[in-house]
């Protein structure tokens, strides 16, 4: 017997109809909770046959159990089910003492054996990362925001998120491996955003505690002070460099339109509103001069692009999908684009401009539990991170 129904168990994952066992824990509560959430009139059709509640988590504990650990999950359901009564013979004989016919255990039971079954392969999906990309690695860390990140060369880059004590905290990559987390202080409230317009140059900007958009800088010897640049955020500010000395941030004002800050390499201008409903924080990248994209969800829990083209502000333009979160923005080379979001089942999502149209949008898997931070350190290598189920800061990259 086990003696903790709650704990994860390793079993093999089976791809393309094979037997490649790639190891993903899964994990027995996360998949008896989507049961009882999705499945109650289950629940209710076997406890109007005679059978208690309890006895019907009982028996959904051992069935889970076996086909996370014993299960041969890439036979049928009548099959498994086979499988699980020669291994546990006490399953059938304990529903017929509440007078269920065994038909109706055999049926009830496939049923069970079928729905959990999706259930496993969709957490499967969901863990597993699409082609191209690694798996995911936990950074660490106790995260009460979203990330942030930005890379000012090849083999740098910096993540920032806010921490249990409020203030915004700080963990590199140098190249050789990953830094400690230090903390920068200020009082976060919201995500911060951060950017880089030169080598060892970076920028981060965090909604304070007054609703205006706080900045801090690392000028490639120490850390500025926490400047007050104003403006009334409804949103986790976003920030983007097109050019040297340059940076543009954007936010969700009061009115739930996208608002516009920049700094032209001398002073800061004044906010600017470029319309708009949004529903999330905005994020914001440039893939040349004089461009920039700037993304966020809508009011149909869709993506919406707006861009700058060198001379003017396009119009919003529709791009589909069903996001639960803000949107993370990267590019890796001109005139290319991957945007991200967390899907309906948190799983990291990414729509990819190729330089001629938008790709559909596919689905990275993972877990995830916050807005994503994207950020590309070279050509052809993207990295996100999020916050993890556990808080943790967690990592997947593509090159």
């Amino acid at each position: 017997m086990y003696r903790n129904p709650y704990e994860a168990f390793q079993f093999p994952m089976y791809t393309d109809f094979g037997f490649k066992a790639l190891q993903q824990q899964i994990n027995a509560q996360e998949v008896i909770d989507r049961f009882r959430s999705e499945n109650n009139e289950t629940y209710m059709r076997l406890e109007q046959l005679g059978a208690s509640r309890e006895l019907i988590d009982y028996f959904l504990y051992s069935m889970v159990v076996f086909l996370i650990n014993q299960a041969d999950i890439s036979r049928s359901p009548s099959e498994v089910y086979n499988q699980f009564n020669n291994e546990y013979p006490w399953f059938d004989l304990g529903l017929r003492q509440i007078n269920i016919p065994k038909n109706m255990v055999d049926r009830y039971a496939i049923r069970l054996i079928e729905i959990l079954l999706g259930i496993i392969q969709d957490i499967q999906q969901e863990s597993f990362p699409a082609t191209g990309w690694s798996q995911w690695e936990d950074l660490g860390g106790i995260l009460t925001t979203s990330p942030a990140a930005a890379s000012w060369g090849p083999e740098r880059i910096d993540v920032f998120a806010g921490g249990t004590n409020t203030a915004m905290w700080h963990k590199w990559w140098s190249g050789n491996g990953w830094s400690q987390w230090e903390n920068l202080g200020g009082v976060i409230t919201s995500a911060p955003a951060a950017v880089s317009w030169g080598f060892n140059r970076i920028d981060t900007f965090i909604r304070g505690t007054n609703d205006a958009m706080w900045h801090k800088w690392w000028d490639g010897t120490a850390w500025s002070e926490w400047e007050d640049l104003g403006g009334l955020l409804t949103s986790a500010p976003a920030a983007v460099s097109w050019g040297f000395n340059r940076i543009d941030t954007f936010a969700r004002g009061t009115d739930s339109t996208l608002w516009h800050k920049w700094w032209d390499g001398a002073h800061w201008s004044n906010w600017e509103s470029l319309g708009g409903i949004l529903t999330s924080a905005p994020a914001a990248v440039s893939w040349g001069s004089d461009r920039i994209d700037v993304f966020a969800r809508g009011n149909n829990n869709e993506l919406i692009h707006k861009w700058w083209g060198g001379s003017s502000w396009s119009e919003w333009e529709n791009l589909g999908g069903t996001l639960i979160s803000g949107p993370a923005a990267s590019s890796e080379r001109e005139n290319y684009l991957d945007v991200f979001a967390r899907g309906i089942n948190n799983s990291l999502l990414v729509k990819t401009w190729n330089g001629s149209f938008w790709e559909d949008w596919q689905n990275i898997g993972g877990n995830i539990d916050s807005n994503p931070a994207a950020v590309s350190r070279d050509t052809n290598r993207t990295d996100v991170f999020a916050k993890g189920q556990n808080r943790n800061l967690i990592h997947i990259w593509k090159e």
